[in-house]
């Protein structure tokens, strides 16, 4: 199994989660986040005068699929997230050792 962890713009959730639907994954954690990565914030200019943001408001989605369904995630992330500027995010692929369903303890069940 693996976790993939997407950090995405905001406003691309709706179509991040319509394409992972779509490729068959519908169980996920969606977190609200602020960071930075190669962007180093956001500069804004005013009459009054420059402001600068270094944490800019994100969306962390996380979800764990079996090994077969990895790259169909990392695909329907990419095809939801992306706009082609600066800032549209980072898929992190993790590997999940174990999974235990707390209703009835069902071992290894995503």
């Amino acid at each position: 199994m693996k976790m993939i962890m997407a950090v995405i713009r905001p406003e691309r959730l709706q179509a991040v989660k319509d394409a992972l639907e779509s490729a068959g994954i519908g169980a996920m954690t969606i977190t609200d986040v602020r960071g930075r990565g190669q962007q180093r914030g956001l500069t804004f200019s005013n009459r009054v005068g420059t402001i600068r943001v270094d944490e800019i408001e994100k969306t962390k989605i996380e979800t764990v699929v079996e090994d077969s369904q990895e790259e169909a995630a990392i695909e329907a992330i990419k095809s939801g997230a992306k706009t082609g500027r600066m800032g549209d995010g980072r898929i992190f692929v993790i590997p999940v050792e174990r999974s235990v369903r707390i209703r009835d303890e069902d071992p290894d069940s995503v």
